[in-house]
């Protein structure tokens, strides 16, 4: 594939396939036709046909050139598919779009500090996983690292102290910076409110903006529930301390934080031991 894009990215070489698609003809004709002297005609053809695209004969005195379709079909398919895959439905595609809408009207309201004062968000999930398996999930950092960052970011730095006024650290990157060169997709600091085991934990919870400041406090609150199949579990967000810097933060928080919980909820699912 690298060999044909190379090839059909210089437009003289895209006329020359354009008029070959049209019918077999000689080089002469060809530089005629594409405006161009023979010999750099030459040399594009010769490059296309290292590239597989196209296919030569002599004939007396002339060399006869023609297309290949095999490769343009090959290619074409492979576009294709990678517009298939960034349209797939609930793709990372979908999911920007939704976040560029969320983005738009959180920065047409962040006007002045408390601009998302008291604005609360509620998610709910029912999890294949007793109360005491799901409570560890939320309390201890190694469970916590599988689920607690969205669809394409990793934990890269995690403290949870799970007793009030412990203290929480949440730094977090893209999922392919494996080696933590690029920069820091997010970091949070908090601290622990309240907490009784299996049934409530409640905290507080603050991104840093880029320059070091607190974008807004987030109030989280949550509950579980035991049920015969596993665990509902209730989480309330409420927002304080909103400054105008905060919407790309705020705008991300019903999405980012739903994707998280379907990380648990899957986690638990293809957990052997999920059920205890």
């Amino acid at each position: 594939m690298e060999a044909l894009l190379t090839a059909l990215a210089d437009p003289a070489r895209w006329r020359l396939v354009s008029l070959l698609a049209e019918r077999p003809r000689p080089v002469g004709v060809l530089a005629q036709l594409a405006g161009a002297r023979q010999p750099q005609t030459t040399k594009h053809l010769q490059a296309l046909e290292r590239a597989g695209l196209v296919t030569s004969q002599r004939t007396g005195q002339r060399r006869i050139y023609a297309l290949r379709s095999a490769p343009l079909r090959e290619l074409a398919g492979a576009l294709t598919r990678l517009a298939d895959t960034a349209d797939q439905a609930g793709g990372s595609r979908e999911t920007f779009d939704r976040y560029a809408l969320s983005l738009d009207a959180a920065r047409q309201e962040a006007a002045e500090p408390g601009w998302a004062d008291g604005r609360s968000f509620g998610f709910q999930r029912s999890l294949a996983a007793g109360p005491e398996r799901v409570w560890r999930h939320l309390t201890e950092t190694s469970l916590l690292a599988r689920w607690w960052t969205p669809d394409d970011l990793r934990v890269s730095e995690l403290v949870f102290e799970a007793r009030p006024g412990g203290r929480i650290v949440q730094e977090y990157r893209d999922i392919d910076d494996t080696d933590g060169s690029d920069q820091v997709a997010g970091r949070a600091e908090g601290v622990v409110e309240d907490v009784t085991p299996g049934e409530r934990l409640s905290y507080r919870l603050s991104p840093q903006l880029p320059g070091g400041g607190l974008a807004f406090t987030a109030h989280v609150d949550l509950t579980l529930r035991p049920t015969a199949t596993g665990t509902d579990l209730d989480a309330r967000w409420r927002v304080t301390g909103s400054t105008v810097e905060s919407a790309d933060f705020i705008a991300g928080i019903e999405l980012g934080f739903g994707q998280s919980l379907d990380k648990l909820a899957a986690t638990l699912d293809h957990d052997p031991r999920s059920t205890t």
